[in-house]
Formats: C-alpha cells, sequence, structure tokens
C-alpha cells in the first residue's frame, strides 16, 4: 500500500532522505524509528504529499502522491505530531468540513460522525470551539478526522503528544485492531516501548538514509550483544567521535 522509488529530498545543500526504497503491504503496522533530525518528518510530509521530492517517488495505493494526488489522497488519512484545525469551528463542524472535502454525503453522515466522535472519545466535546480545547482533545478530534472517510493507508507522526495513558491504550488498541481488519499504519515515533507492542516492523533511519528493516525480534539480534529495541536503536544510530 506503501511504497517508495530512490526517494530524495535535498534543502540547499542538506540532503534530508536520500535514496528510501520501502515497501509497506496492506494491513502491516510499519513502525519508523530515528534521532531527532534523521528525515523522519521530512519522509513523512513526502509520503503525503505535503513537500516534493527532489527525485524519486512515493505511491499510496499504487498511485503516485505527486502524479495523482486525488486518487492517492482518497486512501489516506495523515495524523501530524501538532494537530492544524480550524479553531472557529466546533469539532462536529470540522468532521462535516471533512466529510465535504471526501465529498461524503447522505442520510447515514450525522450517524458517521456521531460514531467517530465516541470512537475517539470527544463526543461530549464536539459542540465546543475547536480554540478552546486542550491540546490532547485536538490530538483525539484530529484521529476522529482522519478516519471519518475509512482510510486504507494512514500515516502518523508521534501521535501521543499531549494524550493521557489511557487515550494512548485506547488509540493504541484501535490502530492495531484495525490493521488486523487490512489498514496500513505507517507511524514515526520515540516511544519505543509502544513500538515493541504494535509493530508488525520496523525501519530505521538515520542521516536521511535507511539503515535497517525487519520485525522487532530481527532488529534487535542486529546488537553487538542482546539487548532491547532501545539498545539496538542507540548502537544503530550512534555517531562515531
Amino acid at each position: 500500500m506503501i511504497r517508495t522509488e530512490e526517494l530524495t529530498k535535498v534543502f540547499g545543500t542538506k540532503v534530508a532522505v536520500q535514496g528510501l526504497n520501502l515497501e509497506v503491504g496492506r494491513g502491516e503496522f510499519f513502525c519508523f524509528l530515528g534521532p531527532n533530525g534523521a528525515g523522519k518528518t521530512t519522509t513523512i510530509k513526502l509520503l503525503t504529499g505535503l513537500l516534493r521530492p527532489t527525485s524519486g517517488r512515493a505511491l499510496i495505493g499504487g498511485f503516485d502522491i505527486v502524479g495523482e494526488p486525488l486518487a492517492a489522497k482518497r486512501l489516506l488519512g495523515y495524523v501530524p505530531d501538532q494537530p492544524f484545525l480550524y479553531e472557529r469551528l466546533t469539532g462536529r463542524e470540522l468532521l462535516r468540513l471533512v466529510a465535504g472535502l471526501y465529498a461524503m454525503d447522505g442520510a447515514g453522515l450525522a450517524d458517521r460522525i456521531a460514531e467517530t466522535l465516541a470512537t475517539f472519545e470527544v463526543e461530549d466535546v464536539a459542540d465546543e470551539l475547536v480554540g478552546d480545547l486542550s491540546h490532547g482533545m485536538r490530538q483525539k478530534l484530529s484521529f476522529a478526522a482522519t478516519f471519518l472517510h475509512e482510510p486504507q493507508v494512514v500515516v502518523v507522526d508521534e501521535p501521543w503528544v499531549g494524550l493521557d495513558p489511557r487515550s494512548i491504550r485506547r488509540v493504541r488498541t484501535y490502530l492495531k485492531e484495525r490493521t488486523r481488519q487490512g489498514l496500513t499504519v505507517f507511524m514515526s515515533t520515540h516511544t519505543l516501548s509502544i513500538v515493541e507492542e504494535v509493530a508488525d516492523r520496523v525501519g530505521v533511519i538515520h542521516r536521511g538514509r535507511l539503515l535497517v528493516t525487519g520485525t522487532v525480534p530481527e532488529i534487535t539480534r542486529l546488537a553487538s550483544r542482546p539487548g532491547s529495541l532501545e539498545d539496538v536503536f542507540l548502537e544503530l544510530t550512534r555517531d562515531e567521535p
């Protein structure tokens, strides 16, 4: 469902992502790891069409995100680390706006919106202005807006910021359950304990280059001595003096 082919992004003299070749299949929970500045967020912006690649390409469900953006984005949902929402709308109005962008209509739309708000536990604040909500509530509303149109691929950038432990567990469980139903999740996070619980496969990027992909057990076996995913991550991304 996600494929990149020699995907590269250069900013001036800085190569943020270099020659990324990656495939993530249907129903796979893929976690993308790397230190700050490694190229994770740039990759996500390339996958979602927020940046154009310098060279190479990214495909969502077989559609080039640059050449066929509408077809690709019909399949795609995106949860950024900092949700960008219209503050002068209520949560319910925001979801109606999202529904319009995806040409969702019909008698069942109100029920679909109500169901999605309830799934992410924001129904009690659905008629309050977004600008009056806490960061955690905005993040949950961002999830609701993302899943309203039933995407086949969801790209998530550090989703736990602002969420309390109960909400983290609920969202984590929801994402994992949806992958069992065929959803593809591409998630960037620094929370390695959650990665160990949910990831079908892991990729590690450092200085713009993909170092390795594999299951958590496969990755941990790469360490020079037995250790946790955190130990291996620190070893793989260590900058030599």
